[in-house]
Formats: structure tokens, C-alpha cells, sequence
């Protein structure tokens, strides 16, 4: 495919994709845009072709081919006229969610292997993983890919713990760190308003919910602590769904909850599928708590004071990389605690900034790390 200089390489993306989850839609949009920037670089050309749920979505949405990723005639055909496939990123790999997750991620990769494609797996989170049947699968996957990354040290260890060679496994962020606001290349600095410009007005705290006890005694607790804020602060509660219509939902669930006291001081507001424009919602924002994982990423990217709920390893571990640990869980949230961390990051968001400042930067460069490591795999291929 094309001459050694501006060579076309076509690439198939597997992921969690056309589910109208912005976190990862924002993993896809971000991978494409790392490959783009870092083929452009490497004077070669990379076609996406993306597998998703909704391929007409998607190829409307980013501008790739996409192809509807549970017809095997179509995820074969893919496959078998690509160069490689890209897994990845998000948490593919986890049997939290279903017992059929990991044999779809992973019956894919093995599926691209079987046809002769190279595999790479992109910045996933590995686990958790309680069913130790599918660890053979896995580690089948990973050991015939010729580059895996993972977001965290505890997905290394977890690779490492089932047969993988640590050597071969490369810890890098999020791909979201890398996400560049709407109108720019490359992720900025980006910024938080500062407290003089926020001055006069009512901070805004954003909200990013989601369902987890089936008993919702979580949003219970959110809800008291919220309520416990706004009897103590001036503040607006900006409520932003990251997976519609379940997380709109769980945000009405809390907004009633709040009763009388949240009246003319909460929004929901919805802001689409383009995971660029809820980076844009976000970087506005005084404050951010998240239950949502790429909703605390979205925050830290944008440099935007930020506390989150737990309700998953994950979210610790994102936090931990920030030298941060969780306000509260889906198991307890202490409302007085709460104020007092919200108050503390409105009245001096530089201290959080100037804090974290150098690890988000790091963060952001090594999140190009997989692109770079997959172009370069590119090149050196023989065509």
C-alpha cells in the first residue's frame, strides 16, 4: 500500500464504541487523534477502521469506516484487509460487567492473530477479573500481541500475575490525558478560573453520576452530602451525564432528592456525543466530583480541582496517580468531610493546581506513548 514515504497503513480499532458512553467515545477519538498526529510525524498515513455498535454513528462522529462489531462477516472482512488491529483502550478486559466481555475483546485480538494481523493492546485497565477460566484467554492475547500497554500498575501486575512477561508490558495513561480541546492539536495546558475571575459569582461545582447499588443507597449519600454543600456554599451543581440516558437519570434520581434546597441551584446539563465538547463542559467548571472514571480524567486534563466517589479499583488507581484518594465510596461518604474538600479546593483552586500540576503535564506526554510505539512498529514493517 503506497511507497515507503506516505505509506497508508490500514488499522482496525476494537473498543467499547457507539454506546453513547462519552468516556469512550473519548478513548476512541483520542486514539485517533494520537495515531493521526504521530503517523503525520512519522510521514506515513493511518486508516482507522473503527468496530462499533453503531457504525453509522461513529463514521459520522470521527470521519473513519467503521464496521458493526457483532456481524462476523463484517468484523472479519475488516480484519482480514487491514494491516493490524489497535485493542483498546478503556476497561475491555474485566468480567465485572459480563461474563461475555472478555471473550469478545479477546476473542477478537485472537481472531486478527489467527489471520496473520499484528495486535496491540492500548493503554486498557486489565481486571478485575474473577473467573480464572478466562485468564488463559487473556494471557493467549497479550502474549501474541506485539505491544501491550496498560493505564495502571495494578494491570501489569494482574497481566504479570497470570503468565504475562512483565518486560513486555509498558504502564502508560489514559488516552483521554491526551485529548486536545476543540479547536487545538495537542492537549494544552488547559485551566480553571481562577479565584479572582470567580469572584461576584456562584462557583460551579459538575457532577458525574452513575448507577451502582441496585438499592441506590450511593446516590443517597451523594445527595445528603450535595445537600449539606449547598446549605453550607454558595454554589451551582452542574450535573453532567457521561453515558446517556442512565446517568441523566441517576442525576434527576439525586436532584429530587436535594428537594427545596436545590431549586434554581442545579442543571442537567446534556451536551451530546462529542467527547471534545464535554472536555470543553468540564474545563469550565470550579470543581468536579466523579463517580464517572473519565469524568476525573476529563477534570485533571483540563486542570480542573477534582474529587472522586469509588466505586471501582480503577478509580483509586487514577486518583492514586494524581497522589490523591477518593472523598468517599458507594459505601460511605461523610457529608461534613465532603464540604469541608469541595470548600477547600473553591477558595484556593492554584493550591490544587500548582500541586498537580507536573504530574498532569507528565501524564499528558506519556499518553502518546502506544502511538508512538504502534507507528513505529508501522514503519518497520515490510511491506
Amino acid at each position: 500500500m503506497g511507497t515507503e514515504d506516505g505509506q497508508v497503513f490500514r488499522i482496525a480499532i476494537s473498543g467499547y464504541y457507539g454506546f453513547r458512553n462519552s468516556g469512550d467515545e473519548a478513548v476512541l477519538k483520542s486514539i485517533l487523534l494520537a495515531l493521526d498526529n504521530c503517523a503525520q510525524e512519522a510521514g506515513i498515513r493511518i486508516q482507522p477502521v473503527v468496530l462499533s455498535i453503531d457504525p453509522e454513528s461513529t463514521a459520522g462522529m470521527y470521519g473513519v469506516e467503521a464496521v458493526h462489531r457483532m456481524r462476523p462477516k463484517d468484523v472479519i472482512a475488516a480484519l482480514k484487509g487491514s494491516d493490524g488491529l489497535i485493542s483498546g483502550g478503556g476497561s475491555l478486559l474485566q468480567d465485572a460487567t459480563s461474563a461475555k466481555t472478555i471473550p469478545y475483546y479477546a476473542g477478537i485480538i485472537k481472531l486478527a492473530q489467527w489471520l496473520g494481523k499484528p495486535t496491540f493492546i492500548y493503554s486498557q485497565g486489565v481486571g478485575p477479573v474473577s473467573r480464572g477460566w478466562m485468564n488463559p484467554l487473556i494471557r493467549s492475547a497479550m502474549k501474541g500481541s506485539r505491544y501491550i500497554s496498560v493505564r495502571d500498575q495494578e494491570s501489569a501486575g494482574l497481566l504479570a500475575g497470570i503468565g504475562v512477561p512483565q518486560s513486555r508490558i509498558e504502564v502508560v495513561p489514559d488516552p483521554v490525558m491526551g485529548l486536545p480541546l476543540p479547536g487545538q492539536k495537542k492537549a494544552g495546558a488547559g485551566g480553571i478560573r481562577s479565584g479572582q475571575e470567580a469572584e461576584g459569582r456562584q462557583p460551579i461545582i459538575g457532577v458525574s453520576l452513575r448507577f451502582w447499588r441496585k438499592d441506590r443507597a450511593d446516590l443517597d449519600r451523594i445527595a445528603d452530602a450535595l445537600g449539606e454543600l449547598l446549605q453550607a456554599k454558595d454554589v451551582q451543581l452542574r450535573f453532567l451525564p457521561f453515558h446517556t440516558p442512565d446517568d441523566a437519570e441517576a442525576s434527576a434520581y439525586v436532584i429530587e432528592k436535594l428537594g427545596s434546597i436545590g431549586v434554581g441551584r442545579t442543571e442537567i446539563r446534556e451536551v451530546g456525543d462529542d467527547p471534545q465538547r464535554m472536555l470543553q463542559e468540564v474545563s469550565q467548571l470550579d470543581v468536579l466530583l466523579g463517580m464517572r472514571l473519565h469524568a476525573l480524567i476529563y477534570a485533571a486534563n483540563t486542570k480542573v480541582p477534582l474529587l472522586g466517589i469509588s466505586y471501582d479499583p480503577k478509580i483509586d488507581q487514577f486518583l492514586g496517580r494524581l497522589k490523591s484518594k477518593p472523598a468517599g465510596t458507594t459505601e460511605a461518604l461523610d457529608p461534613a468531610e465532603f464540604t469541608a474538600s469541595v470548600s477547600a479546593l473553591i477558595e484556593n483552586p492554584a493550591g490544587w493546581v500548582s500541586d498537580k500540576n507536573d504530574i498532569i503535564d507528565k501524564l499528558k506526554q506519556e499518553s502518546r506513548q502506544p502511538a508512538i510505539q504502534i507507528v513505529q512498529y508501522l514503519r518497520q514493517m515490510k511491506r
